[in-house]
């Protein structure tokens, strides 16, 4: 459809609820939005939505896998096989993830992305590459493997930069030796240093945020909080995150990594302009609860899905999300009480800025992607178009 009007929508904008709404897209832009009707040429596919929410498309910066694949199984199958799961749950772009893992995987993951970049017609689009870690603490790895976790190595990080140009954005922990330089060299190659799986005090964080780590990937997960060193308190990367205001951070918003308490006061500290909300998906992601595998199919970490999240085996921790975008929105709307427009604000002009993109997704408006997503009250997804291309329809008519 290169020519469509929805119509009979409700508009969602970061500020305001717009009823009887219409978006008229043309070329895989949007050309018009307003109230009412709009007259259009007889090549133009008209849907009446009935009332349904016109929303902006979902940007998921930071997700693994999803409808039993993962990115690390480095497949271009794996790959096409998570953006077409998480498209029909209206995740319009992603941020591909990497877990820690030998050198030689994270360049064919690499390799694979290239590879399977042209072919994403039916999925979610990719705005780059995320990778997380190597570089992290060591008591703050979760299920990372231990045994790829290391400290920033300049010739390495240097090599990985040099071998792709679709990487915009590194986790690593900022208090580990050469974090700084490390930090400095990705925002000379434009990608963004973001903090996780951490171990820092308050004092480290400042630094590092100084440095160009100014977001914080999975706030609460894998992170410092207040520690007691010889009768004395210290405060650590949470309290640091809530003390700098234009520290970004990610939020798991699946009701299991943060509880409503925690969603209400980030929210109340942050506010929806500073609050990405992220999948943090891994393979089990819109599948049945049982036995799964986080990472790479043929070596990854066993774990166990149950009540709505992945487990090590022995229950220990958890072991990533199996939430999807809607269920964000959701969640965030009736655990935190936050409105939908402020919902969907954390999951599609916020993350659209973080990544730099807000010039052409991330919002309604003249000009930019036709990212799009309808979904009903209950924030059951009907329909995903990605710049301009329906690519997840629930019904032959909405």
């Amino acid at each position: 459809m290169s020519k469509l009007l929805l119509e009979n929508g409700i508009l969602v904008f970061a500020d305001l609820i717009l009823e009887k709404g219409y978006l008229y897209i043309e070329d895989r832009k949007i050309v018009h939005l307003g109230q009412g009707t709009l007259d259009v040429s007889e090549d133009v596919c008209r849907i009446d939505l009935k009332g349904k929410y016109i929303s902006p498309g979902f940007i998921d910066m930071h997700v693994h896998g999803g409808g039993g694949s993962d990115f690390m199984d480095g497949t271009v199958e794996a790959f096409l096989k998570v953006s077409e799961t998480h498209v029909r749950y209206g995740t319009t772009a992603m941020c591909p993830t990497t877990l820690t893992a030998e050198k030689d995987h994270i360049y064919t993951v690499m390799d694979v992305y290239k590879e399977a970049l042209p072919k994403n017609t039916k999925g979610a689009s990719w705005l780059g590459l995320h990778l997380e870690g190597p570089y992290l603490s060591m008591g703050q790895r979760g299920a990372q493997d231990p045994k790829y976790i290391r400290n920033p190595d300049e010739k390495e990080y240097q090599d990985i930069l040099g071998y792709s140009d679709h990487i915009v954005r590194w986790s690593a922990a900022p208090e580990l030796p050469g974090a700084l330089p490390f930090a400095s060299y990705l925002q000379s190659k434009g990608v963004i240093p973001a903090l996780a799986h951490s171990d820092a005090l308050f004092e480290e964080v400042l630094e590092g945020f100084k440095g160009g780590f100014r977001l914080a990937t999975h706030f609460y997960s894998a992170m410092s909080t207040i520690v007691r060193k010889d009768a004395k308190r210290y405060a650590g990367v949470i309290e640091a995150g809530y003390y700098l205001d234009d520290m970004d951070v990610e939020i798991i918003a699946d009701g299991v990594h943060v509880p409503s308490s925690l969603m209400k006061l980030i929210y109340k500290i942050k506010g929806s302009e500073h609050i990405a909300l992220v999948t943090d998906a891994m393979r089990a992601a819109a599948m049945p609860e049982g036995p799964s595998v986080l990472g790479r199919l043929a070596d990854g970490l066993p774990v166990i899905v149950e009540e709505g999240v992945a487990k090590l085996p022995d229950r220990s921790a958890f072991a990533g999300s199996v939430a999807t975008a809607n269920q964000l929105v959701k969640n965030y709307m009736h655990l935190a009480d936050v409105t939908l427009t402020e919902a969907v604000r954390m999951i599609t002009e916020t993350p659209a800025r973080i990544l730099g993109v807000s010039d052409t997704k991330g919002s309604l408006q003249r000009g930019k992607d036709a990212d799009v997503v309808v979904f009903d009250r209950d924030l059951e997804v009907y329909m995903t178009i990605v710049e301009g291309q329906v690519r997840y329809e629930r019904t032959a008519s909405v």
